[in-house]
């Protein structure tokens, strides 16, 4: 596994009051408690969700919300709009969903991606992408970021690059410098200095994953009943972070939390011109070899891991996969194993007090439960 070694917790309380808002908060009240109809506890052995209110687009007001049968005065959760994506089985990833809840916020900011086939190839690419101050430059991640990648592959394997990590690690460095220069001058010219979004891509081989992160998005394997980091974090506190901003001239200040110049939480994103270059949108990468006890990958906005550790998220999935069990999930939202997981983790998140959208991304690794549940 490659990387900068380092504890990929951030549960703090420390880093836990960033969780309403990357950027400046705006008259936020603390002490209000929003209440969650059914809701459990938060353990990892009460995972089964209880039916609750519910808001979805509707079709006949022109795309606005209408409230699910049932829905009362309680805890309301808003869902996304589907995200469009290509759902071919695979021997690199037999099953994979994704869910994203709006939770507490009045709008969506993330957005996320599920490929498979990808570049010509038994290749999966997944990502989620956590935007803050507006959605314009996560849903351009979303439309663009895929397409710059696999176009920097068919170029690379043209000049004669080959497959390996190598040439994959250098093709998602310079679609992550293409698509963050594209929205840097979009953003510009609409005045949008403080809009951007993190990123977490993993690109899934048949011997190998690969995960390319910008910001404090996070990606987690699931190997042998362990919690397996795949990115580190990208916090303006963690000190080579700190050193690298501060060797730009720029300062890391504390409103609430860590912040570069004291505005924004994560010291990598895509967009963000005003904070440029103390803000950077380069990856760092991680790549481990596939392995027979590997059991599954969670990609997630930083929504879910201000609430719930690596290893409590890893231990709602595992034991999702391994029920039969029909849950009672929202209209709209059963689908998968992985989606159906991928749910109940988001949902659990928000009962746990997440104040930001929760966006969550499941890929199964193995083809043993597939296998069975088709024979």
């Amino acid at each position: 596994m490659e990387g900068t070694p380092s504890s990929n917790t951030n549960t703090s309380n420390h880093h836990r009051r960033c969780r309403d808002r990357r950027s400046r908060p705006q008259n936020l009240n603390p002490h209000k408690r929003i209440r969650a109809e059914g809701e459990s506890s938060g353990s990892a052995s009460s995972i089964s969700p209880a039916p609750i209110p519910v808001r979805q687009p509707s079709e006949d007001d022109g795309g606005g919300e209408t409230e699910a049968e049932g829905a009362d005065d309680g805890f309301v959760i808003l869902l996304a709009e589907p995200v469009p994506s290509r759902r071919v089985r695979d021997a690199q990833c037999p099953s994979h969903g994704s869910v994203s809840l709006v939770g507490r916020r009045r709008n969506m900011e993330d957005a996320v991606v599920e490929l498979t086939g990808f570049a010509a190839g038994g290749y999966g690419y997944f990502a989620v992408y956590d935007g803050h101050g507006g959605a314009t430059v996560a849903q351009a991640c979303r439309d663009r970021l895929h397409v710059a990648v696999a176009e920097e592959v068919r170029r690379r394997r043209a000049a004669g690059e080959g497959e390996g990590v190598d040439m994959w690690r250098r093709a998602l460095v310079a679609g992550f410098a293409r698509v963050d220069a594209e929205v840097m001058g979009e953003t510009r010219e609409l005045q949008q200095g403080m809009v951007g979004s993190t990123a977490v891509v993993a690109v899934v081989a048949e011997k190998w994953i690969m995960v390319a992160n910008c910001g404090d998005s996070r990606a987690v394997l699931s190997r042998g009943g362990l919690a397996v980091p795949l990115s580190i974090d990208h916090k303006p506190d963690r000190p080579d972070e700190r050193r690298r901003v501060e060797a730009l001239g720029g300062r890391i200040l504390c409103w609430d939390c860590p912040r570069v110049l004291g505005v924004l939480a994560t010291s990598r994103s895509f967009g963000d011109y005003l904070l440029k270059p103390y803000v950077s949108a380069d990856p760092e990468f991680m790549v481990t070899d596939r392995s027979e006890e590997d059991e599954f990958l969670i990609l997630a906005s930083d929504g879910l891991w201000d609430v719930m550790s690596s290893e409590m998220a890893c231990r709602v999935i595992r034991k999702c996969m391994a029920s039969t069990t029909s849950n009672n999930y929202p209209s709209g939202m059963a689908g998968s194993a992985a989606r159906d997981a991928a749910a109940v983790l988001a949902r659990l998140a928000i009962s746990r007090g997440s104040f930001d959208n929760v966006s969550v991304v499941v890929v199964e690794l193995r083809t043993s439960r597939v296998a069975v549940a088709a024979e």
